[in-house]
């Protein structure tokens, strides 16, 4: 049996943060891999997606350019397949810039190509290989939620973030299932390239918002440029010429669908019952997302394998304790988790940051709503005065704690406030902070001062 002091595995965004941090230590280690490499995010997820929903946009606005007196938008063409070929060729790019970094100064000692399952808490085998670690890290990732069914019926009509930056051609009617983050940014970036798109999601909100006030403007603007029905448990199946999926009493009829009703972590296989530890429903062993250990044992689990913040910055966060605390145990720190920040890169933009709507307490809790029609001078005079700011704010501490947002720039202004948040201001010392005219900041600033009157009642 093969013994080293540390076996990596998964080589994504955890894997990689691992790597870099043991090597300055110790050459006693193993990285495995069996699927693809690069990270999710540079392969399947944000930079894809980034580079589809920004030709889109580059699109979408010169057509409709005739508010500002820039007519003949019509007559403007949208390349689909250059597009597409456009979006792979940046995919590639990163994924062989990480695939590169991941490789070039590993030997076959110390890189493996095959899926590993535990046997033990400190050990595993991988190609038929038994290697006995005196830590182990998981970063396996997560993979498309599709039912069984649904991929047996629609065949190849079917496409998740997986696949659908491969088409070569779009097609001329997509059904997109799921509309949190994913579903409605891949969505509305399809329907800006000309694709006819229908929106289903089963809950009475989008892009994972919670507070009424965003989900309403949301909603409504969205609806604005395709249809979406909510709140209503969704069938398909497949003729010889298209996809049907059916909502309540009504069939519609699609050329694909696109299925976003979430990831799934990547644990099936992993031999997680061979750790001595009780499993939930859904196969995960007790985690602390503190410490990212299993229990009290040798093992720790960081990034969409944890099941806790599946986003990129989060699981190079998690992978960084993971990969400390694996380095000093048995003594295990406890780290403080940054604030909870997620964007959806739609238009408008939509975030959240903080705590949650769902989980404020009335008596502790007020919250504000700012509409951006409420005379923003600069939004007003770049068609922008569409949306609302929601914050939330401590009645005891007279801190912002929180708020979600359904607006043009949403994402920078996300960070900004989760930066508030952060580092713990009161209201009356943010608004100490300057504020420039005209800019979109001032809306910032009227959605905290009202947040502060509301405080004081």
């Amino acid at each position: 049996m093969r013994k080293v002091r540390f076996a990596i595995i998964g080589a994504g965004t955890v894997g990689l943060t691992a790597l870099g941090l043991i090597r300055k230590q110790t050459d006693d280690f193993v990285l495995i891999e069996g699927g693809a490499l690069g990270t999710t995010c540079a392969r399947v997820g944000c930079m894809p997606s980034k580079a589809l929903i920004h030709a889109a946009s580059h699109y979408h606005h010169a057509v409709h350019s005739d508010a500002f007196g820039v007519i003949g938008g019509e007559n403007l063409a949208v390349d689909q397949a250059f597009v597409m070929a456009r979006v792979r060729r940046f995919r590639d790019r990163f994924t062989s810039g990480i695939e590169a970094g991941t490789t070039q100064d590993l030997d076959a000692a110390h890189f493996i190509r095959g899926y590993a399952t535990l046997t033990a808490p400190n050990r595993l085998i991988v190609n038929g290989e038994q290697i006995e670690a005196e830590r182990i890290i998981i970063g396996t990732g997560s993979t498309p939620v599709v039912p069984a069914p649904w991929r047996d019926k629609l065949g190849a009509r079917l496409l998740t973030s997986d696949n659908v930056f491969d088409l070569t051609v779009l097609p001329r009617r997509v059904a997109v299932i799921g509309l949190g983050v994913i579903g409605l940014e891949l969505g509305q970036a399809l329907s800006r390239l000309g694709v006819e798109v229908i929106g289903f999601e089963a809950a009475q909100t989008i892009g994972g918002l919670t507070h009424p006030d965003a989900i309403a403007q949301a909603i409504e603007l969205i609806s604005r440029e395709f249809p979406i029905h909510l709140g209503q448990a969704v069938d398909v199946d497949a003729t010889e010429d298209s996809a049907r999926v059916h909502c309540g009493k009504e069939v519609f009829e699609v050329d694909a669908v696109l299925v976003s009703i979430g990831r799934r972590a990547n644990l099936n296989g992993l031999g997680l019952e061979h750790l001595g530890v009780p499993l939930d429903a859904s196969g995960r062993p007790p985690l602390n997302p503190n410490t990212m250990q299993v229990a009290d044992l040798p093992v720790f689990i960081a990034g969409d394998a944890s099941g806790f913040r599946p986003i990129l910055h989060e699981a190079g966060e998690e992978g960084r304790i993971a990969t400390l605390n694996a380095m000093n145990y048995p003594q295990v720190s406890t780290y403080r988790r940054k604030t909870p920040l997620g964007i959806t890169f739609s238009e408008p933009g939509m975030a959240f940051f903080g705590e949650r709507y769902i989980a404020l307490d009335s008596n502790r809790h007020v919250s504000f709503s700012f509409h951006l029609s409420r005379n923003n001078g600069r939004a007003i005079v770049m068609d922008e005065d569409q949306g609302v700011i929601v914050l939330y704010a401590d009645r005891a501490t007279q801190k912002l704690v929180g708020g979600e947002l359904v607006m043009s720039r949403a994402e920078h202004f996300a960070h900004a406030l989760n930066w508030l948040v952060e580092l713990e201001l009161t209201l009356d010392r943010i608004l100490d902070l300057p504020f420039y005219h005209p800019v979109l900041e001032e809306a910032v600033e009227s959605a905290l001062k009202g947040l502060r009157a509301a405080l004081r009642t």
